[in-house]
């Protein structure tokens, strides 16, 4: 009979928070695109997604 456990201990790495660019309001001359059936909004040069709180920039 064994009084060890089989426990082992883990160790939790979290990731720094990712600095988010949110903008409040599209410019007049944005792009509408689909890709995969969803919607995603192209001006300068970097796609976007609509959310509550305005458009986040997102990788396509």
């Amino acid at each position: 009979m064994s009084l060890s456990s089989c426990v082992t201990r883990t160790r939790v790495v979290t990731k720094p928070a990712t600095q988010v660019n949110l903008v409040k309001k599209a410019p007049r001359h944005y792009k509408i695109v689909k890709v995969k059936g969803k919607r995603y909004y192209f001006w300068n040069g970097n796609h976007y997604k609509k959310t509550r709180r305005g458009y986040v920039i997102v990788r396509v």
